[in-house]
């Protein structure tokens, strides 16, 4: 707390003293009539000083402002301009961005440097140009490194600032900058001439000026020690680059990093013969090849004030295609051959066809191709305007040939002349086991690129027949046939009763138990019978003989999946485990709704009609409504298969058989029967005493005396049930339909599912009658298209001329 009220203290001494610069933006301590919108950016940047100097926040000397009269609309306008300021100051890549802090570049080394931006754009135009890529990369901007030591050859000047210390018996330490006439000043010593000389001559100088002053320094007691603390900015002018003009850089740089900020050479300058001028002379001719193919930065030398960097336009130029690894255009210089040019292209790549390399040449007039062959690649001078094509090897082999089929190693091999085929098997580690020795095939590549088969009696080469082991040639494939190629695939085929079902590989002795027990055994729902179907096979057709399988029946124990006699089957036959005759699991069906016990039942017998279930069910409750009972049967997947299946013959676009499929498997999922229960109970031999499937459901509804009114209506509501009350009254119960209603073709769904529409006969309509715990359903009117005047128009003209020519007719 005592820092913060001193760093307040002496943040407000600053402000109101004479010696501070910013004395003119605080006159008084009355800061009630201060004007933040009339600050000057400077104005801004000496508080934004101040306040870093004494370690202090905007928002710690908030309460002090307040307490002097300062509004609190003026501070916050205050605190979002010197916000803003720091905005805009330039923040180096090393600043601390995580606290929220921004230093000078390498502040934290003693060392300050002003920050010098230039913005890179990708030179797309030049990309194919070779060392483009070095000036167009912000990262590789060859910025002098202020973190190393202070060289001794450093030249001082007017800007920069020493760091004097003095340490040991006496001290004294300060930051002196070298004014504009070349000289520091030293308290109590006085000034010093220190511009033009080294940093190693300037600090001897310094130490011999101190030693006059402080006596302990000339005995040893203390030390002197002089370093570079900010460094000068230098002038120095690029010609001939991307972006030409006049920089401001460190003193430290050098050509490259010039070079850098000026985009590098232009679209016609030279990257082999960059001029420094110095003193209006020549100093150095500068190659960035050496740079970007040796890394040898010799030529990479330090500038100075008021230096020239003339670029010139390059004198030759030659392009390099196809396979090499690094492709593009490339400067030569006078003397250079083929073999530095490949050098600068980084070789031929793993494809390059290197015995000679194409070149197009130009002439006075026209182009001209020459060929280059090995030999001449380090003596052939490339000319300016010079393509050089490099292509790719044949796509073809000079020594290959192949073995593939029954050998242990089947790949291809080297050829030698006067191989045969028997060193090649050797090679291949010899025949399998089932390879076929009567016959081998060569496929060979004639001359005229053509190929033809050479067969190999493999047996009587293999034993050493000369004439029967054949002599290879380049590109020959050798197959070597299996017996396993000519035996045909046998398979069985087992359906019915067994776990999986289908078909399988043929082996020979394979029995009926064997495939049994391949298949994973019986089901649960296998008989003891089984249907064998065999092929028959005969040389002679015998039209007596109607049978085109011969059928083989048998009997198999199901408890153990075993034959009494095992039966060995033959390929191709078919196995058939039929079911039993009587396999049937229980299947349920669902009550519920106001019956005694709802629940889940099985069907007992296979005609379990309704009135049995309800019965078994307890039967009905005392507040059942007897004409509520319907029963609910899934949609089968087939019965939506069958209807996809049917051809409607509808237009091409229509989806209207779609939308039903859609609507049956997503919407409706299940269809409702009704049941007349009173019929039933009076005649157990009715209609609607239906048989049950498994999955349906009986819903047995509570009486309810409300009527739904629903649909096309002003208001959806259930209305009380009135006895004597037609149709009519509960929709005008409701206030009507709206105005898409389409009261004639209303509807009434009764509690049992039946439905009832409107019906009409000449100008009279009949309405359905009306029961407890129904729904009337007004449906939306079709949409009509409306005629337009047009069509009006025309059906107008057709009356007309009807009219016309019955006239006519008449007269």
């Amino acid at each position: 707390m005592k820092k913060i009220t001193y760093v307040l203290i002496l943040f407000f001494i600053l402000l109101t003293s004479s010696n501070i610069h910013a004395q003119d933006i605080l006159r008084s301590k009355d800061l009630s009539t201060m004007q933040v919108d009339y600050l000057s950016d400077d104005d801004i940047s000496k508080i934004s000083a101040q306040l870093k100097s004494n370690n202090a926040t905007i928002d710690q000397v908030e309460p002090m402002a307040l307490s002097k009269g300062m509004s609190q609309t003026e501070f916050n306008k205050l605190r979002l301009k010197l916000a803003q300021f720091e905005k805009k100051k330039p923040v180096n890549i090393d600043a601390d961005n995580s606290k929220g802090k921004a230093t000078s570049r390498d502040s934290e080394f003693g060392r300050r440097q002003e920050q010098i931006k230039n913005v890179k754009i990708k030179d797309s135009a030049n990309a194919l140009i070779f060392g483009s890529e070095l000036f167009d990369n912000p990262t590789l901007n060859f910025e002098p490194d202020l973190k190393l030591a202070t060289p001794m050859n450093y030249i001082l000047g007017p800007g920069d600032e020493l760091q004097v210390s003095v340490y040991g018996v006496q001290e004294y330490n300060a930051s002196i900058p070298v004014s504009v006439e070349g000289k520091i000043t030293i308290d109590y010593v006085g000034q010093i001439a220190v511009s033009g000389m080294s940093i190693e001559a300037a600090t001897q100088k310094i130490k011999v000026a101190i030693a006059r002053v402080y006596s302990t320094v000339g005995s040893g007691q203390s030390q002197v020690s002089v370093s570079l603390g900010r460094i000068r900015t230098i002038k120095i002018t690029v010609v001939g680059g991307k972006q030409p003009g006049n920089y401001s850089i460190s003193s430290l740089a050098t050509v490259y990093n010039a070079l850098h900020l000026a985009g590098g050479p232009g679209k016609n300058g030279t990257y082999r013969n960059i001029e420094l001028i110095r003193n209006n002379k020549v100093l150095k001719n500068i190659d960035i090849y050496k740079f970007l193919v040796k890394g040898d930065q010799s030529d990479n030398i330090s500038l100075k004030d008021n230096d020239v960097i003339r670029i010139p336009a390059y004198n030759q130029r030659v392009n390099v295609e196809g396979e090499v690894k690094r492709p593009g255009i490339f400067e030569m210089k006078k003397g250079e051959t083929f073999a530095d040019l490949l050098n600068f292209a980084s070789g031929f790549n793993e494809f390059a066809y290197t015995a000679s390399v194409n070149v197009v040449q130009k002439t006075g007039k026209e182009f001209k191709v020459h060929d280059i062959n090995e030999s001449e690649y380090n003596s052939y001078q490339p000319q300016s305007g010079d393509v050089f094509r490099v292509t790719k090897i044949l796509n073809r082999f000079e020594n290959r040939i192949k073995i593939e089929g029954a050998v242990f190693r089947p790949d291809y091999y080297s050829f030698k002349e006067g191989m045969r085929i028997s060193d090649l098997i050797t090679r291949a580690e010899g025949l399998t086991e089932d390879a076929y020795s009567k016959r081998a095939r060569i496929i060979r590549l004639k001359t005229d690129l053509t190929t033809e088969i050479v067969n190999v009696d493999l047996a009587a080469a293999l034993s050493g027949d000369f004439n029967a082991d054949i002599q290879l040639k380049r590109e020959d494939i050798i197959t070597v046939y299996s017996i396993l190629d000519f035996r045909e695939e046998y398979k069985v085929t087992i359906d019915g009763e067994v776990k999986n079902p289908g078909e399988y590989e043929y082996f020979e002795n394979l029995t009926l138990n064997d495939l049994v027990v391949q298949v994973g055994g019986l089901t649960g729902s296998a008989s003891k019978r089984v249907e064998i179907a065999r092929m028959v096979k005969s040389d002679n057709i015998d039209d007596a003989d109607p049978k085109r399988v011969e059928l083989v029946e048998l009997e198999i124990t199901v408890d153990n999946n075993e034959q009494i006699k095992n039966f060995i089957l033959k390929p191709f036959d078919v196995i058939n485990v039929r079911k039993m005759a009587v396999y049937e699991k229980p299947q349920m069906i669902i009550i519920s709704g106001a019956v005694t016990y709802p629940g889940k039942y099985v069907l007992a017998n296979k005609k379990e009609t309704v009135y049995n279930v309800v019965m078994r069910a307890g039967g009905l409750t005392s507040i059942a409504n007897l004409d509520g009972m319907k029963i609910k049967r899934p949609i089968k997947a087939e019965q939506i298969e069958d209807l996809e299946r049917i051809d409607l013959n509808l237009s091409k676009g229509d989806t209207v058989k779609d939308k039903l499929s859609k609507k049956l498997k997503d919407d409706l999922k299940f269809v409702t029967i009704p049941v007349n229960w009173e019929k039933i109970v009076k005649d157990k031999n009715h209609y609607s005493n239906v048989t049950l499937f498994p999955g349906d459901e009986i819903d047995v509804a509570v009486y309810n005396e409300g009527v739904k009114v629903t649909g096309n209506v002003l208001l959806t509501s259930e209305i009380p049930y009135r006895s004597g009350k037609g149709f009519k009254y509960y929709i005008n119960s409701v206030g009507g339909v709206d105005s898409k209603g389409w009261k004639r073709k209303a509807y009434i769904i009764y509690p049992n599912g039946k439905a009832a529409v409107t019906s009409s006969f000449l100008f009279f309509r009949s309405y359905p009658r009306v029961e407890p715990d129904s729904q009337i359903v007004v449906p939306e009117k079709p949409e009509r298209k409306k005629m337009s005047a047009g069509e009006w128009a025309g059906i107008g003209t057709a009356f007309a001329s009807l009219a016309l020519l019955i006239v006519t007719a008449f007269k």
